[in-house]
């Protein structure tokens, strides 16, 4: 369990380092896995694997819903002390799944990840309460791409629809400054986690990650949890709505976005 500095820590700045949760062993097992499902080695599927740079010749391989594929990444969805964090980061005794999602960079040709916001690119789902639980399946430091996020930024509010804008010489943020409170500080910290480690940011925090141009891939899995009493709102689409079947305005829940925290654990 986190101690109360720490959840205050979160509640400011919007991101907290957290513990090791996985021996080496365990997060090996979860990298062979990861391989596994995107080399195409499995019979069931994520719901979607991708190069998220298309044609580019950087790559960023976007994997989500790979519990759907994987037995192990399932049950990592329901890790008992990762859930027990979130739980206490959000305030809410109840939590689901919204999708889970690997952005893998490879050595040497790891694509960007240009500098946004999560929640506005879910625009079926309401409120923007959810945190991230961000799990490094190899050291993730500045040499290999590591997050770099904005302390704070989760407190003002969505930004021209999630997307930040980005540097592509310096990486850094370059946000609309008329849109920012006027004693917003935008000083973006990197985010190195080691192998094993998980890292929370909220759903509002503006982050981004650098290429890679290391010769260490960049390995991680990333489970968005939702509070409860999220709902579904849609306004625009969303790759996960063929998977709702509750109606506009009910709280979101289903086979596709199972429950795994109520007050403790619960068994799959």
């Amino acid at each position: 369990m986190l101690a109360e500095a720490q959840v205050r820590e979160f509640r400011e700045r919007g991101l907290l380092l957290g513990p090791q949760v996985y021996s080496e062993g365990e997060a090996d097992a979860l990298r062979e896995r990861l391989f596994d499902v995107i080399e195409g080695r499995t019979a069931a599927k994520p719901e979607a694997l991708r190069n998220m740079l298309g044609g580019s010749e950087q790559v960023v391989i976007q994997v989500v819903n790979i519990w759907e594929a994987d037995d192990l990444f399932q049950a990592h969805t329901r890790h008992p002390e990762i859930c027990a964090m979130v739980a206490q980061l959000i305030g809410h005794p109840v939590l689901r799944v919204w999708h889970d999602q690997i952005q893998y960079k490879p050595a040497r040709v790891g694509g960007p990840t240009n500098w946004h916001q999560d929640h506005p690119y879910w625009p079926i789902i309401q409120p923007a309460d959810l945190v991230s639980a961000w799990v490094a399946l190899e050291d993730a430091t500045v040499e290999n791409g590591c997050m770099w996020m904005v302390p704070g930024s989760h407190l003002w509010g969505p930004h021209r629809g999630g997307t930040i804008g980005t540097d592509l010489e310096s990486f850094a943020p370059t946000p609309d400054r008329s849109l920012l409170p006027e004693e917003a500080t935008v000083e973006p910290v990197p985010c190195e986690v080691r192998k094993g480690q998980v890292m929370f940011h909220h759903c509002l925090t503006w982050h981004g990650s650098p290429p890679n141009r290391s010769e260490q891939g960049r390995p991680a899995i990333a489970v968005h949890y939702m509070p409860g009493y999220t709902r579904y709102e849609p306004n625009r689409t969303h790759l996960m709505e063929r998977r709702v079947q509750v109606q506009p305005g009910e709280v979101l829940q289903g086979g596709y976005f199972p429950t795994v925290w109520e007050d403790g654990p619960i068994c799959s």
